[in-house]
């Protein structure tokens, strides 16, 4: 399995590259990448590419981006702190909390109402079920919003991760080095 496996995307139909070895018992043997969909019925036109090419471009991208290091972190900073603010989906979780706690409230005393007092079952069963439906309805956002929340954590520790290694990286590459 190569680093690149799954990381070059096709120009042509989005799918990811991956690693083919040609001559693989030979001295001519050499590793490409080429689009995972080439031969699936949708026949991409994408040229392969070698290692060494991939190599090459990675260090020239890498240095085109070292020119302009103080303006790359400080937008990866502004786009940290637009794209992962969970601010307001901590403020809808912390209501949807609220929310679902006054349900089991309503829900328990729907219950201990029955048990107590003589009742039309129909009528009960309707309200029971209007609550239940609505619980669930809630829990359902409140587990989205939960989701999001964690989403968009992982994307802000990924960012910070880049700009503390981009930061360190004062000089251009010479060559690809895994």
């Amino acid at each position: 399995m190569s680093i690149f496996s799954g990381k070059i995307k096709c120009g042509e139909c989005g799918d990811s590259f991956g690693a083919e070895v040609w001559h693989s018992t030979d001295k001519y043997r050499r590793v490409i990448y080429r689009c995972n969909n080439k031969y699936d019925g949708h026949k991409c036109q994408t040229p392969h590419v070698t290692e060494g090419e991939v190599k090459t471009a990675f260090v020239t991208a890498f240095n085109k981006l070292v020119t302009e290091r103080d303006e790359i972190i400080a937008n990866a900073w502004l786009v940290r702190q637009t794209l992962c603010d969970t601010t307001e989906l901590e403020q809808e979780k912390a209501s949807l909390g609220q929310e679902l706690a006054v349900l089991v409230e309503m829900t328990q005393n729907c219950i201990a109402e029955n048990a107590r007092i003589a009742q039309d079952q129909g009528e009960y069963q309707k309200c029971y079920n209007g609550l239940v439906v609505r619980y669930d309805t809630a829990k359902q956002w409140f587990d989205e919003v939960t989701e999001a929340i964690a989403a968009r954590s992982v994307k802000a520790e990924r960012l910070a991760g880049f700009i503390k290694t981009f930061e360190g990286q004062t000089a251009p590459l010479w060559d690809f080095d895994e």
